[in-house]
């Protein structure tokens, strides 16, 4: 299983330095004048093909190992092109948008609902149980909501992994944590095969991160966001369904941080009556950069820039941290993740309105 994550690290290595060398001049440029951008001249963002590559490149491979014997038992075999072909949609679409900037919300959305339904077709996915009674007698009289959650976490969880890609490291390490996680937890319920598809998404995310952090040479984009979002949501929803031990709260929990910041987002968005879709600067990560994160004194206004852009990141991988660690520890423990996902979000807010009315400790700021 780790050949297959080194084989998606290299392959990505690899391809993001092309893209980087070769491609880069493809994409449309950033507009000065985007309120998430945070960064000096121009940076491609086309590290969702870099991604992509070196993802198809561990699961062919694990698919040929398969092929060939087996010998690590991760029966990927043809499996990997039904995957492959939900998360298509979506994260072309996205790479498309890196590539025009002229691609609507709308458009991104309902690709990335054509994927939830491939989900639902190819792959059979469906939310049976949320272990909460009430709930769990709706979704078996009514098989239709559990689909319906489904096509909201694969349309959903894509564009989350977006909203919290503004700087660098940031999506990108909260997405190799995330898939960490759920191998581990995949480990320990014995579904060694869908550790396998997972772990390539993590040897293809450190390939990314190599270029990307610190140095910010490459972006992932809305193809590497989607594509992140779209593994994550498609292993988390298969993994409580084929494994009735792992509580349906543990992927709550693990992602909480990147789907909280969404619908917290959306919320305050719509209490000022602006477009959800619209894009502003107000986000989590955004405030701290602005709010807690100490300017730093060199002449050269671009690596000033860039040495804030890095100090943003690390601030969120503890935030991170704060939800992952617990959801890994009691995986299977629902009153346990239900309560801390209400702990998470209330401490959420607490810390956002802290942050808004500069109420920031002093040993927070680096």
């Amino acid at each position: 299983m780790i050949v297959l994550a080194v084989v998606a690290f290299l392959v990505t290595l690899c391809s993001a330095a092309l893209v980087i060398r070769w491609l880069g001049w493809r994409s449309v440029r950033y507009g000065l004048g985007k309120p998430q951008r945070f960064h000096m001249g121009e940076v491609p963002r086309l590290g969702g093909i870099a991604l992509l590559l070196g993802l198809c490149a561990g699961w062919f491979a694990g698919a040929w190992q398969t092929l060939t014997g087996d010998p690590g038992s991760l029966q990927l075999g043809g499996g990997v092109v039904h995957w492959l072909a939900v998360l298509l949609p979506a994260v072309l679409c996205g790479i498309a948008e890196d590539l025009t900037q002229r691609l609507k919300v709308a458009w991104r959305l309902a690709m990335t609902l054509v994927s939830g339904l491939l989900a639902l077709w190819l792959l059979g996915l469906e939310v049976q149980r949320l272990d909460l009674p009430w709930v769990d007698g709706l979704l078996h009289a009514a098989p239709w909501l559990g689909m319906g959650v489904v096509l909201l976490a694969v349309a959903g969880l894509p564009h989350a992994f977006n909203i919290i890609d503004g700087y660098n490291g940031l999506a990108g390490m909260v997405a190799f944590i995330i898939s960490l996680a759920l191998v581990h937890v995949c480990l320990q319920v014995g579904d060694r095969q869908l550790a396998a598809i997972v772990v390539c998404m993590a040897g293809a995310t450190a390939g990314f991160l190599v270029w990307n952090y610190p140095r910010g040479l490459l972006f992932a984009g809305d193809g590497g966001a989607y594509l992140w979002g779209g593994v994550v949501a498609l292993a988390s929803i298969a993994l409580v369904q084929r494994h009735p031990q792992v509580s349906p709260w543990f992927p709550v929990l693990l992602l909480i941080y990147p789907v909280w910041e969404t619908v917290f987002s959306i919320y305050r968005k719509l209490a000022r009556g602006e477009s959800p879709g619209m894009a502003d600067a107000l986000h989590f990560h955004q405030l701290i950069y602005r709010r807690i994160v100490r300017s730093v004194l060199f002449e050269d206004e671009a690596r000033r820039m860039l040495k804030r852009n890095n100090r943003t990141a690390p601030y969120l991988w503890a935030f991170t941290m704060l939800s992952v660690v617990p959801a890994v520890l009691f995986w299977s423990n629902t009153p346990v993740l239900l309560g801390l996902c209400l702990l998470f979000c209330v401490s959420y807010v607490a810390a956002y309105v802290a942050i808004v009315r500069f109420k920031v400790p002093d040993w927070m700021k680096f």
